[in-house]
C-alpha cells in the first residue's frame, strides 16, 4: 500500500529500488555463558572477527583515491585505532575468560562500559565519539556472525538504516546500493557531504522509516526534496523516470560547460578554484577548467602512514600537483592536523580535552618547528615547477602569520644558498576561520598576500555550534546575520588593501548560496571538483550588478528566515 514518508534532503538524485533494512546496532543480546572448556574457542572466534574487520577496513582503504581517500580515510583510520585499543580488546578477552560470557554478550557489556565513560564527559565533542565506538562494535558484531557480506548482492537496493558512517558510503555504492535513507542524521554531516560527492541520493531524518519500511518493499526516493514513497504507484513511477531523465540531461548540459568561462550575465568574471587532496583531484580540476587549486590539503600525506613524510616525499607530491595544473596556481595549505584528524604517528594529540579548540592547524606546526621547516622547504622547492601559494590554517591573529612568514623567508634564503631553482616570491595567505582573525584582520592583513575564508569552521566557531551535532542542526547555518556581516567585513577589508579573498567550504559548493556570496562582494570561490560545473552554471545565470544592488536588503535581514526570503527573491537567473 502506497505511503509517503518525509525526511530531509541531503544529497540530490532520484533512486528506485527494493529496500534493504538494517536495524540499529542496539546489541540487544541476551546474557549467554559458555563452559570453561569453550573459552579458548570463543576467544579465537572473537579474534577472527577482529582480524576480519581489520582486513575489510584495510581493503577499503586501499581502494580509495582522491578526495575519498582523505575524507573517508580519516574515519577508517580512527576506527582502526579504536579497533586496536587495548581497553576494548583486553576488556572483552577478560569478560570471556573470567565471566565465561559469549563473545557477543561480552561485546555488549564492554560497549556499555565504554559508553558510560563517554556519556560522563563534559565535552560534547568527546561525548559524540561514542558513535564511532558503536560503528566499530557493529562491525565486530556482524563479523562474529559472518555478516561481513550482508550487503553483497545489494545491486539496485536502497539501504534503510538508523545512520550511515562516512567510511561505509563508497563501499555501499560499490556493492550496488543506489540510495540511502536514514532515520537520523543531518544534511551538514560528513556522510551527507560525501554522499553529494559520490552523487549517491541520500535522505536523512526520516524518523518513521525503520517502523514503516520492511525488507523487499519497493521505494522511490528523491534526495532533492527529502521525500520517500513506499510502494510507489504509476504516477510516482512516471515522476521518478522523469526526474532520472532530467538528471541525465542535466549532466550532459553541465559537461558542455567544461571549457566555458565562469562569467555572469553582465560580463563579470568570477574565479572558480578547486579544493584537492591528491593528483587525481588536481587532474579533474584541470579538466573542468578550474582557475587553479584554491586549497590543496596536505594532511593526506600524514594520515596514511605511521611515519612522518620526509621532505622529498612531500616535495614530489606538491611538485606533481603543480605540474598537473600546467601553469595555473596551486594553493598549498600547510598541515591542518588536529581536532578529528589524528594521524598514526602521534603527531596530533588524541586525548585533548577539547580538540576542536586545541593544538591544531598552524598551532601544531609552530609547536613542531622542524615539521614546519621541512614542509616549507618541500613547498618552496615545488615552486620551481610552476606558480604556487602557501595558505596558513587556523590563524587566530597576526603573530602566527608573522611566524610563518619569517620561517618561509628563512627557507627561501636556504634554498637559494643551495643553488635550488625556486620562485622569486611565494605568496602567503591566511585562512580566516577563527572569529578573532576576522575581527583583527585590519591589524595583520599587511602580512598577507591573499585570504581564504574557511566557512565550515568559521560558522561553527562563530555560532558555538558543532556542525556534526544533529541536535544543533537548526542552529548551525551560514544563513545567520552574524555570519553574513563577518563575510562582508572580511571581503571589504581585503578589497581596501587590494588582497584577493576566496571562500572555501561547503557554502561555496552550494549553488543556492552563490547569489548571496556574489552580493556580499566575493568574486572567488573554491570548492570540490564534483560541484564545480553546477556552480559555474549558476554564476552564468546571475546578474552581478543586480545582486550587489540588493546587498543592503540582505544585510538588513534580522534572522535566518529573512535571509531565506532574500534568496528566494534573488535567485540565479
Amino acid at each position: 500500500m502506497r505511503q509517503l514518508l518525509s525526511g530531509t534532503a541531503a544529497a540530490r538524485g532520484s533512486a528506485l529500488g527494493r529496500a534493504r533494512v538494517r536495524l540499529p546496532h542496539a546489541l540487544d543480546i541476551d546474557e549467554a555463558r559458555i563452559g570453561a572448556e569453550d573459552v579458548e574457542a570463543e576467544l579465537a572466534r572473537f579474534h577472527e572477527a577482529v582480524d576480519s574487520v581489520r582486513a575489510d577496513m584495510r581493503s577499503l582503504r586501499e581502494r580509495l583515491h582522491g578526495a575519498l581517500a582523505q575524507e573517508i580515510g580519516e574515519f577508517l583510520d580512527l576506527h582502526a585505532l579504536l579497533l586496536d585499543d587495548p581497553e576494548l580488546l583486553s576488556g572483552i578477552d577478560a569478560l570471556i575468560r573470567t565471566g565465561l560470557y559469549t563473545a557477543d554478550y561480552a561485546l555488549r557489556l564492554q560497549r556499555n562500559r565504554i559508553a558510560a565513560v563517554f556519556e560522563g564527559m563534559d565535552d560534547p565533542y568527546l561525548r559524540s565519539r561514542i558513535d564511532d565506538i558503536d560503528q566499530v562494535i557493529g562491525r565486530l558484531h556482524a563479523a562474529l556472525h559472518s555478516q561481513r557480506a550482508a550487503l553483497q548482492g545489494a545491486s539496485g537496493e536502497i539501504l534503510v538504516t538508523d545512520s550511515v558512517a562516512p567510511a561505509e558510503l563508497a563501499e555501499l555504492q560499490a556493492q550496488g546500493v543506489v540510495g540511502v535513507i536514514t532515520a537520523g542524521g543531518s544534511p551538514l554531516s560528513h556522510s551527507a557531504i560525501l554522499a553529494r560527492s559520490l552523487h549517491l541520493p541520500l535522505v536523512v531524518g526520516a524518523a518513521q522509516a525503520l517502523q514503516k519500511i520492511n525488507d523487499g518493499d519497493v521505494l522511490a526516493i528523491d534526495g532533492g526534496s527529502g521525500l520517500v514513497v513506499l510502494e510507489p504507484d504509476a504516477a510516482d513511477l512516471r515522476g521518478h523516470h522523469r526526474r532520472a531523465a532530467e538528471v541525465k540531461r542535466e549532466r550532459r548540459q553541465l559537461n558542455r560547460l567544461r571549457r566555458e568561462p565562469t562569467r555572469t550575465l553582465d560580463g563579470a568574471d568570477i574565479k572558480l578554484w578547486a579544493n584537492a587532496e591528491s593528483r587525481n583531484d588536481v587532474t579533474e580540476a584541470h579538466a573542468l577548467g578550474a582557475a587553479g587549486v584554491g586549497l590543496y590539503r596536505t594532511e593526506f600525506l600524514f594520515l596514511g602512514s605511521s611515519e612522518l613524510p620526509d621532505e622529498d616525499a612531500q616535495f614530489r607530491a606538491y611538485r606533481d600537483a603543480v605540474l598537473a595544473m600546467t601553469g595555473r596556481t596551486v594553493t598549498i595549505r600547510t598541515l591542518d592536523l588536529g581536532a578529528d584528524k589524528a594521524d598514526k604517528t602521534g603527531l596530533a594529540l588524541r586525548d585533548e580535552p577539547n580538540p576542536a579548540l586545541g593544538l591544531r592547524g598552524v598551532r601544531l606546526s609552530l609547536a613542531r618547528s622542524g615539521l614546519l621547516h621541512t614542509q616549507l622547504r618541500a613547498i618552496a622547492r615545488a615552486s620551481g615547477y610552476g606558480p604556487l601559494r602557501v595558505l596558513v590554517p587556523m590563524v587566530s591573529g597576526g603573530e602566527e602569520v608573522r611566524a610563518v612568514r619569517n620561517a618561509l623567508d628563512e627557507v627561501l634564503r636556504e634554498l637559494r644558498a643551495e643553488g635550488r631553482e625556486i620562485a622569486a616570491q611565494i605568496p602567503l595567505g591566511a585562512m580566516i576561520e577563527v572569529p578573532s582573525a576576522a575581527l583583527a584582520l585590519p591589524t595583520f592583513i599587511g602580512l598577507c598576500d591573499f585570504l581564504s575564508i574557511g566557512t565550515n569552521d568559521l560558522v561553527q566557531y562563530l555560532l558555538a555550534a558543532d556542525r556534526t551535532n544533529e541536535a544543533l542542526e537548526g542552529l548551525y547555518s551560514p544563513l545567520h546575520p552574524a555570519v553574513l556581516r563577518v563575510l562582508r567585513d572580511v571581503v571589504r577589508t581585503g578589497q581596501r588593501r587590494g588582497k584577493p579573498v576566496t571562500v572555501c567550504g561547503e557554502i561555496a559548493a552550494d549553488p543556492a548560496f552563490v547569489p548571496m556570496l556574489l552580493a556580499l562582494g566575493l568574486t572567488e570561490l573554491s570548492l570540490h571538483p564534483a560541484t564545480l560545473l553546477e556552480v559555474r552554471r549558476t554564476i552564468r545565470a546571475c546578474d552581478l550588478g543586480q545582486l550587489r544592488a540588493a546587498a543592503p536588503a540582505l544585510l538588513r535581514a534580522r534572522n535566518r528566515s529573512g535571509i531565506e526570503r532574500w534568496l528566494q527573491a534573488n535567485p540565479a537567473g
